[in-house]
């Protein structure tokens, strides 16, 4: 009966009206209703479901974005006071290091206590040649070529001189050779002086225009 029922439902849909949907059968109805549903279906799906769901995919990924970047900030506002605190200490201790760099009409008198400190450690200056200064951001280096002769015990008093000045002053490019009965040292002496406004402009300034230059 069952196959006879489908076989009888074929052949109603064989001989349905095209033109008369009244006459179609039941199961040709049901079968159109389908397809339709499934057109209806896949068309949102295709022209809309799909669209939405790549847009709530980008809004997935900038939401774990947000939520690290507010992590990130949240972890920033906690610890605010003891980065203020920091840079209050970094403050403190800039301007420390900044007295101990001198103004520019203070580079003569600094000169002149280091060639006293090692006059009055015994040395003999054979050469004591300030050269052209380097200017950095907030700050120029003087560099000092120094040759002396002296003994070992000389030159470390000397160098330890140098480090209990109230300026700050390094000693590089250190070559000692003997001479005779004394040692022959060669070294360069760099101080430092920090910059005013007007020169730091001026510096500044000669900075940019040696990169416009260069392009």
């Amino acid at each position: 009966m069952r196959a006879a029922d489908f076989a009888f439902r074929i052949d109603d849909i064989k001989n349905a009206d095209v033109n008369d949907p009244s006459t179609w059968p039941v199961s040709l109805k049901m079968l159109l209703i389908l397809v339709g549903a499934g057109a209806i279906l896949f068309a949102g799906y295709w022209y809309i479901i799909k669209d939405q769901i790549i847009e709530l995919e980008a809004y997935e990924q900038k939401e774990v974005q947000l939520k690290a970047t507010f992590l990130e900030k949240k972890k920033l506002a906690i610890n605010l006071p003891a980065y203020q605190k920091q840079m209050e200490e970094i403050r403190q201790r800039f301007g420390l290091l900044l007295q101990q760099l001198p103004n520019k009409t203070e580079v003569p008198e600094l000169l002149i206590d280091i060639t006293q400190a090692g006059l009055g450690q015994g040395l003999k200056f054979n050469l004591f040649d300030p050269g052209n200064k380097a200017v950095k951001d907030f700050y120029a280096v003087l560099p000092i070529k120094i040759n002396a002769n002296g003994t070992y015990h000389q030159y470390g008093e000397f160098i330890s001189d140098l480090s209990t000045l109230s300026r700050i002053v390094t000693v590089g490019n250190v070559k000692i050779t003997r001479k005779g009965d004394s040692l022959n040292m060669i070294a360069v002496l760099n101080t430092y002086h920090y910059l005013d406004e007007d020169n730091t402009e001026s510096a500044t300034k000669k900075k940019s225009s040696k990169s416009r230059a260069r392009r």
